[in-house]
């Protein structure tokens, strides 16, 4: 595979987002997601419905890059509240196994959207593609 040091970009299947969906440069991919339904709408349930729809779509998002949830590196959590945290644990741990990636969950006053609990920004590993 040729090493590269040029910025890629994966756009965002909605044509109004003004974020790429995945960023890289080499082997090293960047991605934020919400708790984005396959359908485009927001899911704005309880902690763990957007927990799961959020790691999701990183799954998917990853996937679409050449990647995979056990080549995620780092994960930057935002919370917008810390009493959240066992709750998106919870499902965390059924996505992600060990060797778990190094984490960080820091808690923020609020989102982009009203009602949204979680984001979360990944640096993975590009394996395939």
């Amino acid at each position: 595979m040729t090493q590269t040091t040029a910025p890629f970009f994966i756009p965002d299947s909605d044509e109004e987002s003004i974020s790429s969906d995945v960023s890289g440069i080499g082997n090293l991919l960047v991605t934020t997601q919400i708790p984005l339904r396959p359908d485009g709408s927001i899911e704005l349930g309880d902690i763990t419905a957007q927990s799961e729809c959020t790691l999701a779509s990183l799954e998917a998002s990853l996937e679409k890059a050449g990647s995979r949830l056990e080549d995620v590196l780092h994960l930057t959590i935002y919370l917008t509240d810390m009493a959240d945290r066992p709750g998106f644990n919870d499902v965390y741990c059924r996505f992600f196994k060990k060797p778990y990636p190094v984490r960080c969950a820091v808690g923020i006053s609020a989102l982009a959207i009203d009602g949204m609990r979680v984001e979360v920004t990944a640096m993975a590993v590009k394996t395939s593609g």
